[in-house]
C-alpha cells in the first residue's frame, strides 16, 4: 500500500496546510486529519466489468439498523420488518444478537419456533469472539435449520494498539480460537457441522492494513476448512466509510486475489456510509469481486447509515438486472420501515421519497410531457422518458406526481397535468397562453397550485365562463340558396341575459357562425385554428373544442364541452368571443 496522495493547487487559495494553518476555521483543523492510502494495484480490473447479476443480499435491519435507533425494536416492530424482508424475497436475514440481550435473544427463538420462516431462508445472529457470546449464541439457535453464525472481532491497528493493546498475533489468535470454538460446538451439535453455516468479518477492516487483514482471514480460512460445497462467508466490512470507493473497490479486488480457498469462501461486503458513497462503493466492489451485500433497507445504521439496499437492487433494475429482491410495493416498504424504524424517509430519498418522480422545472416538464406521449404512441416494451430513470409503476407508484406546478413550472408540466388528470389535451398555442395566467396565479401566491385548481381555472376562463356577456343556447345551418358551397347559420345565444337570434354566412357552419356573431358583437372574427377531441369513451361521450380566435387585438382561445361536437364548436366560439370583448 502507498502513502501517496495529490492535492492540485486552487488559485487564490493556499496550496498546503502548513500555508493555510495560520488560517482559521476548516483550513487549521484539517492537519488533525491524512490521506487514505491508496492500494498497489496497477493491473485492477474492476474498472472495466460490469454488475451482469444479482449480488448475494443479506439484510442486517433488525441488528445493525436495530442498534442505531434511538427507540430500538420491540418484538412487534421485529415481526413487522421480518415479513417485509420474507416477503421481498430475501436468503439470508441477520435478525440479531442473541447473546447481548434477552430480546433478541427472544426474538431468535421466535423466528425458529414460531417465524414460519421458509427452510431456504438462513437466519443470520451475530457474535464476538468470546467463548461465552458463543455458548449463548448455540443456546439460541437449537433446532434452527442452516444459520449463519456470524463471528468477528475488530482488526483495524487503532482498535489494537488503542482499545485492545494487543499485536497483530494476539488478535489473530482471538479469530482462531473463536472459529473452532464456533465450528467444535456445531460439529457436536445436533445435526453436525452440516447443519451450520459460518462467517467471519475482520471488523473495522477498512482501518486494517490489507496485509494483516489477509493473514488473519486466511488463518479463520484454514480452521474452518470450507470446501466448494460448504462455503465460508468471509465478510469485508467498511465499519467506517475511510476512503473513496475506488480504493474500496482495490481493496476488495486485492483480498480477492490474495485469499487462499477462494473457490470455498463467498466474499461479503458490508459497507456503510460515512463518506456518503457507500452505493458507489458497493457498486464498484461488486465489479472487483465481491459476491454479496450486507445493507438495509434505505441505508438506516449508525451514523451515516449502512448501505441502502433498495437504491442498489432497483439500481440494477434500471441497467436491465433482475435484481431477484420484490421491490414492486415501495410504498408498502416505505411504510413498514417507518412503523419499524420509528423513522421517516427523506423526500429526496432514491427511488421511494415523495418527490423522486416529480418534476416542478417548466424544461423538464416539457421533456417528460414529450417523452411520455411519445411511449404511449410507440407502444414498445422499452422505458424511455426524460428525467425518469425508472417507470414509477414498476415499484408500486403511479403517473399521478410525475408533474406538480409550481411558480418553476412551464406550459409542458401543465398540459400534462391536464391531460393526465383530466384527458384535456391542450393545443400547443393555448399552452402558451394559459401558461401566463397560471404563471401569474403562481407568483402571486409563492406556491404549489394542485392539478384541481389548474383544472377549475381552465374551466372558469376557457369554458364555464360565469359572468360572460355571451351565451350559446343553440342553431341549425343550410345549404345558401344564393351561393353554392356556402352555408347559412341561424343561432340563438343570450346577450346580457337576453335571448336573441343572429345569422351569418361563410363557407362551412363554424365559419357562418363566426360571421353572423361577428356583426352582433360589432367585431371583426376569424378562427385561426380549430382542434377537438373526445374526453371520454363511448356513444355518449362528451367532446371538448378548441377555438383560437384572430381578432383587430390579436388571438385568444375559447374550449366548449358538449356531448354533441356541432354545438360544443359553437360554445368555443363564443367562449372565445367573450374574451376578445372583455380585452376590449
Amino acid at each position: 500500500m502507498s502513502d501517496q496522495s495529490f492535492e492540485a493547487p486552487v488559485e487564490g487559495r493556499p496550496s498546503s496546510v502548513e500555508e493555510r494553518a495560520g488560517k482559521k476555521g476548516m483550513p487549521s483543523a484539517a492537519r488533525k486529519y491524512h490521506a487514505y492510502p491508496s492500494v498497489d494495484l496497477p493491473d485492477r480490473h474492476w474498472p472495466s466489468r460490469q454488475i451482469t447479476k444479482a449480488p448475494i443480499w443479506c439484510s442486517v435491519d433488525l441488528r445493525d439498523g436495530n442498534q442505531a435507533l434511538v427507540d430500538p425494536m420491540g418484538h412487534d416492530r421485529k415481526a413487522r420488518m421480518m415479513r417485509l424482508l420474507l416477503d421481498m424475497g430475501f436468503k439470508e436475514i441477520e435478525i440479531g444478537f442473541p447473546a447481548a440481550s434477552q430480546t433478541d435473544f427472544d426474538f431468535t427463538r421466535w423466528c425458529i419456533e414460531e417465524g414460519d420462516v421458509p427452510r431456504d431462508v438462513s437466519l443470520q445472529v451475530l457474535v464476538q469472539c468470546r467463548p461465552e457470546l458463543i455458548n449463548r449464541t448455540f443456546e439460541s439457535l437449537a433446532g434452527a435449520h442452516r444459520p449463519i453464525v456470524h463471528f468477528y472481532n475488530s482488526t483495524s491497528e487503532l482498535q489494537r494498539r488503542v482499545v485492545f493493546g494487543k499485536d497483530v498475533a494476539g488478535i489473530k489468535q482471538i479469530a482462531v480460537d473463536a472459529a473452532k470454538m464456533i465450528t467444535d460446538m456445531a460439529a457436536a451439535a445436533a445435526g453436525g457441522k452440516e447443519g451450520y453455516r459460518f462467517q467471519y468479518s475482520p471488523e473495522s477492516f477498512t482501518g486494517t492494513e490489507l496485509e494483516v487483514a489477509l493473514e488473519i482471514c486466511n488463518a479463520v480460512i484454514e480452521e474452518v476448512q470450507p470446501t466448494p460445497d460448504d462455503k465460508l462467508i468471509l465478510n469485508l466490512p467498511a465499519t467506517v466509510e475511510m476512503a473513496t470507493p475506488n480504493v474500496h473497490a482495490d481493496q476488495i479486488e486485492w483480498m480477492s486475489r490474495q485469499l487462499d480457498k477462494r473457490d470455498s469462501v463467498i466474499l461479503s461486503v458490508h459497507p456503510h456510509n460515512d463518506r456518503g458513497s457507500a452505493i458507489a462503493a458497493t457498486e464498484l466492489g461488486l465489479m472487483a469481486g465481491a459476491d454479496r451485500v450486507e445493507g438495509t433497507l434505505f441505508g438506516n445504521g449508525e451514523r451515516t447509515g449502512n448501505v441502502d439496499l433498495v437504491t442498489l437492487a432497483l439500481n440494477l433494475f434500471t441497467q436491465g438486472v433482475d435484481p431477484e429482491l420484490d421491490c414492486s410495493r415501495i410504498e408498502h416498504m416505505k411504510e413498514v420501515y417507518e412503523y419499524a424504524n420509528q423513522m421517516g424517509i427523506h423526500e429526496r430519498h432514491p427511488y421511494v421519497g415523495e418527490l423522486v418522480y416529480t418534476a416542478f422545472s417548466g424544461s423538464h416538464q416539457d421533456a417528460i410531457n414529450k417523452g411520455m406521449k411519445a411511449i404511449r404512441e410507440a407502444n414498445k416494451p422499452e422505458w424511455e422518458v426524460p428525467y425518469l430513470p425508472i417507470d414509477p409503476r414498476d415499484v408500486g407508484r403511479s403517473y399521478e406526481a410525475i408533474i406538480r406546478i409550481n411558480s418553476q413550472s412551464g406550459k409542458g408540466g401543465i398540459a400534462y397535468v391536464l391531460q393526465a388528470d383530466y384527458g384535456l389535451n391542450l393545443p400547443r398555442n393555448l399552452q402558451i397562453e394559459f401558461r401566463e395566467i397560471v404563471q401569474a396565479m403562481t407568483d402571486e401566491g409563492g406556491k404549489e397550485l394542485p392539478s384541481k385548481a389548474i383544472h377549475a381555472t381552465f374551466m372558469r376562463i376557457y369554458v364555464d365562463q360565469p359572468d360572460a356577456r355571451l351565451k350559446f343556447v343553440d342553431h341549425h345551418s343550410f345549404a345558401d340558396p344564393e351561393v353554392r358551397g356556402r352555408r347559412i347559420v341561424e343561432a340563438t345565444v343570450v346577450d346580457n341575459g337576453v335571448e336573441t337570434t343572429i345569422e351569418g354566412r361563410g363557407t362551412g357552419p363554424l365559419d357562418a357562425f363566426v360571421n353572423a356573431l361577428s356583426k352582433h358583437v360589432g367585431v371583426e372574427m376569424a378562427v385561426a385554428d380549430y382542434s377537438e377531441h373526445s374526453l371520454q369513451r363511448g356513444s355518449n361521450a362528451a367532446a371538448i373544442s378548441y377555438v383560437e380566435m384572430e381578432h383587430p387585438g390579436g388571438k385568444l382561445f375559447g374550449a366548449g364541452v358538449n356531448t354533441n361536437i356541432s354545438a360544443a364548436s359553437m360554445e368555443a366560439v363564443v367562449a372565445a368571443a367573450n374574451r376578445v370583448l372583455e380585452a376590449g
